[in-house]
């Protein structure tokens, strides 16, 4: 295995950076709890600190991304010894790393390389972000995030994190550094800046979606999205599913066990004081003793109106959207239940909808393959591989004749092959697309042209014959056009725009009736993914690390910010869940489509993953 920058897996060799990640890579688990994975114990001190590697038998220290840079930097060049030879395909330019990125991404302000070196020579940052010492740009909220988002750590300093007191007040401080003068300057916030859609933490150092709030779970650091919950206990106009009683220390306490002659709130306080005042108020449900006296409630599915006295029926379909059933919703006094379109079954929890028929398959272009991924069982398999020397990028799938189409970057070309017979062929010649997909109803494939600001079709039944044959589609007035789906049923497609007016856009097939879908609170809106079944669109965004969705008619807009939302490819949504791939880091990933929680590493393997789907 090269040295530093690998460690044994068995017979193989994996990225350094994936030992002690939480995740198993290594059939034994050695690389979670291994000898050499030290990750129940403290590392040995280095004399070069954390952020950089020391050249053997020496004291000379290299940061990490001078490791295999093509430049001798330790004396006896071990900074440059198992590094990876193979040069770029035309078309394609080589990093400082030696990674291979398509021309185009160089100087497109995203880190491609994963050393920054596509973007080090480019023009300044963009607004709102700051450059590296290496030279990457990253955003300003990054800093001091106690994540290396540099890959020399400059953006982590040892000064992050204090609190100084000006004029009085408080101020969360960020470390900056300028790599002109090379000073360290400090930047100072009076408060978190949060999307309207989230909330700040009480230490100010992130953000959390306001339907995080009193979930019970601890969405922030310092669990203060938990702190307070108790006090909307069965508040009036407050939703509540059962009456409950706030105890002064703890959590709620059902009402059934208040003045009951036990003490169950901690600090008792659901016992003494008035309990033994008879109930003579006029509640229109129930009325329950309390240490503050009588207190009318309602039955589960009401909610007490603001005289106190009466209750109102709880619209559960209009509260929790998504949160109360994952696809139609009927509400009913009291209560409500869920439903399913045709070619799904209702669940045993009453809210999910799952598939009928076969397991629902994933669809990954890994590096120089296809991989059908189960669903459910997690079986995986590969469909189809390519040239060594040939990555499969944006793909799609045809129902009818059961093909797989794919973008080859390398040979400029839309290549298809039959899942069936094994059979393969070219669709089309010189094209270059980010993201193309299939009309199986209408029998025509669709691509992007981000350079050219156009959107284009070819038949698929076309035979490649020497002459490319396609259709300009939607051409002018285009501001990058990125990703691409389609609603063959309906007869419409949408795109994202990823240039200095990122939006979502609509227009039926011919390329009429263009109209803007959202064209507010979008970054870089790099992977499309339409639900059907909810009638929605979602989308995630690698420049503010967040997942979005709307209706398929731009209301409605929901948006979390995610974390692990780095550097998106392509997104696919089957029944609760979104899928995405994950260049950055090498994964294939899925979060509760609703929420934005419980995700889960599907996939992870060496090469970055690009075109996802889930034929349906």
């Amino acid at each position: 295995c090269a040295a530093s920058r690998q460690a044994a897996c068995g017979a193989a060799c994996i990225p350094v950076p994936w030992l002690c990640d939480g995740e198993q890579q290594c059939p034994d688990g050695t690389d979670e709890q291994g000898p050499g994975a030290q990750c129940e114990c403290c590392p040995v001190p280095s004399v070069c600190g954390t952020k950089k590697v020391q050249c053997p038998g020496t004291h000379h220290c290299i940061p990490h991304w001078e490791l295999c840079d093509r430049h001798q930097d330790c004396e006896d060049g071990w900074d440059e010894e198992g590094c990876p030879q193979q040069p770029c395909l035309p078309g394609q330019w080589q990093c400082r790393n030696r990674v291979c990125i398509m021309a185009e991404w160089k100087c497109n302000g995203i880190d491609d390389c994963g050393d920054s070196s596509d973007e080090d020579v480019c023009a300044p940052c963009p607004p709102g972000m700051v450059r590296c010492d290496e030279g990457k740009c990253i955003l300003e909220s990054l800093m001091c995030n106690d994540e290396d988002d540099c890959l020399d750590g400059t953006d982590e300093p040892s000064t992050c994190g204090e609190l100084y007191v000006a004029a009085g007040q408080c101020l969360i401080c960020s470390a900056r550094v300028d790599i002109r003068s090379g000073d360290l300057y400090w930047l100072a916030f009076l408060h978190l800046s949060c999307p309207r859609t989230h909330v700040p933490c009480r230490d100010g150092t992130e953000c959390v979606a306001q339907e995080y709030m009193c979930d019970g779970e601890k969405d922030c650091a310092d669990g203060s999205d938990e702190d307070g919950c108790a006090q909307l206990c069965n508040t009036p106009g407050r939703s509540s599913m059962t009456a409950s009683y706030p105890c002064r220390l703890g959590p709620c306490l059902n009402v059934s066990l208040v003045c009951n002659g036990q003490q169950d709130c901690t600090d008792g306080s659901d016992e003494a004081g008035n309990c033994s005042v008879p109930c003579q108020r006029s509640c229109a449900h129930l009325c329950y003793p309390s240490p503050q006296g009588p207190r009318c409630w309602c039955d589960p599915g009401y909610r007490l109106a603001e005289d106190g006295l009466s209750c109102a029926d709880i619209d559960e379909c209009a509260e929790q959207g998504e949160g109360a059933c994952t696809q139609t919703c009927l509400n009913a006094p009291g209560s409500y239940s869920c439903g399913c379109l045709p070619g799904y079954l209702l669940e045993p929890d009453g809210r999910v909808c799952k598939l009928t028929g076969p397991e629902p398959m994933l669809l990954v272009a890994m590096q120089s393959e296809v991989l059908s991924y189960g669903l459910r069982s997690g079986r995986e398999e590969v469909l189809l591989t390519t040239d060594k020397d040939r990555v499969v990028f944006s793909l799609d799938y045809d129902l009818v004749e059961k093909k797989v189409f794919w973008m080859d970057l390398a040979t400029e070309s839309i290549r298809w092959q039959d899942l069936n017979s094994g059979k393969k062929g070219t669709l089309v010649k010189g094209v270059r697309s980010d993201c193309i997909a299939v009309d199986w109803l209408g029998r025509n494939l669709y691509w992007t042209d981000g350079a050219a600001g156009q959107v284009l079709a070819t038949r698929l039944g076309v035979a490649w014959k020497g002459i490319p044959e396609y259709t300009v589609v939607m051409d002018g007035d285009l501001d990058q056009p990125h990703s691409l789906v389609l609603q063959p049923l309906a007869g419409l497609l949408y795109w994202s725009e990823v240039g200095s007016h990122p939006r979502l856009m609509e227009a039926t097939m011919d390329g009429s009736r263009r109209r803007v879908l959202l064209a507010q609170g979008l970054g870089w809106p790099t992977a499309l993914a339409l639900d059907l079944p909810t009638w929605r669109i979602f989308w995630l965004d690698e420049k503010l690390g967040s997942v979005g969705s709307a209706r398929l008619d731009g209301t409605s807009v929901k948006v979390l910010q995610l974390g692990w939302v780095q550097s998106p490819f392509a997104a696919a949504v089957c029944e609760g869940q979104l899928y995405w791939s994950e260049r950055k880091a090498w994964s294939v990933q899925q979060v509760d489509k609703a929420s934005g929680k419980n995700r889960t590493v599907l996939l992870k393997r060496h090469g970055q993953p690009h075109g996802l789907q889930v034929p349906s």
